[in-house]
């Protein structure tokens, strides 16, 4: 029988909009669309980086909850609110998944609230970290 794991984290928002932090479905994982809010102290730094390690932190938090790491993300969705902060964010993206280089969507909407200045959603497969990975390159 499938199991199905549903991670609450105790934001308000989950209860409110009645999502999970994140599902695991027996090995997939998916993260719903996560901001930078500090989960002990409440607060979103302002500075763009800081709040994309936050974001980072908040998912690498849920994705231990399963037994998974960011080694296992197959694929993300960057959401920056303001295009100006595209630089700053995937800077900071591209550090967090060298190596791991997951399929990945970066798109500037509008999001919930000004204070979030970044959003990211991902996938993940328990094991991927561990899989063999054959790299192919299209062009030199």
């Amino acid at each position: 029988m499938t199991k199905i794991v549903k991670l609450k984290t105790g934001n308000k928002f989950e209860d409110h909009g009645s999502y999970s932090r994140l599902v695991a479905v027996e090995n997939f994982i998916f993260v719903s669309n996560t901001a930078g809010r500090n989960p002990d102290t409440k607060e979103i730094p302002e500075e763009i980086t800081e709040q994309t390690l936050q974001v980072f932190a908040n998912i690498e938090r849920a994705l231990a909850s399963v037994g998974s790491s960011l080694g296992d993300v197959v694929a993300s969705r960057v959401f920056i609110q303001d295009p100006a902060d595209t630089h700053a964010v995937m800077t900071t993206v591209g550090e967090k998944f060298r190596g791991i280089d997951p399929a990945s969507t970066v798109t500037c909407p509008p999001l919930g609230s000004t204070v979030y200045r970044v959003e990211i959603e991902v996938t993940a497969y328990r094991g991927a970290a561990k899989a063999d990975v054959e790299t192919i390159r299209l062009t030199p």
